[in-house]
């Protein structure tokens, strides 16, 4: 992953990333999903699905409330676009949010609900995450970009921007797949 960070941040420090033809920008978001995938599924990721208390694996996503006061910030600041904000569209906060109140409550005990719980919480944090690469993928400048309003997206293929789509969302991808990969063991573990 140190790897990928340094990557992606000497790519878009030469401006090799962009979203104009080619769209290497593309390229990057791909691969993004590509690590989180091939990770989620390698013995590295069923170590830390089998191996992390589940209250872990939500509350990790925590880190999304930083991320999320820090792109309010930037855009009062405006080098982003409002959608991308809670002022706006992105709601992702709320799954930053909501790790802690469920991690919490995952901590202290075992649960009757925790799998439905879990289940439900990991289907809106992924939803909101799908929600928020959506909209940034809409308002970046390329033909298919429905929100007009400056600036675009762009911003996010330089550096230190160009870690968001490519490390922070890709972190928490990754966690949400890990946290279907905890459920799927514990399925099989209540068959046996």
């Amino acid at each position: 992953t140190g790897l990928w960070v340094a990557l992606t941040g000497v790519a878009a420090a030469r401006g090799f990333l962009q979203f104009e033809p080619p769209p290497t920008m593309a390229i990057a978001l791909i691969a993004s999903l590509g690590i989180a995938i091939r990770l989620t599924h390698s013995p590295f990721g069923t170590r830390l699905a089998s191996g992390i208390p589940v209250a872990f694996l939500v509350g990790f996503q925590a880190f999304r409330i930083p991320v999320e006061l820090l792109l309010h910030r930037a855009w009062s600041e405006g080098l982003i676009p409002v959608q991308m904000t809670y002022a706006g569209r992105n709601f992702d906060i709320v799954t930053g949010v909501t790790a802690v109140a469920v991690g919490l409550w995952l901590a202290t005990g075992d649960r009757p609900a925790a799998r439905r719980v879990v289940m439900a919480w990991n289907l809106l944090g992924l939803g909101l995450l799908l929600n928020i690469v959506t909209i940034s993928l809409l308002s970046a400048p390329t033909p298919f970009r429905v929100f007009q309003n400056e600036p675009s997206s762009a911003w996010i293929t330089q550096v230190p921007w160009v870690w968001l789509p490519t490390v922070l969302v890709l972190a928490a991808l990754l966690g949400h797949l890990l946290v279907f990969r905890w459920l799927s063991v514990e399925s099989r573990a209540l068959e046996r």
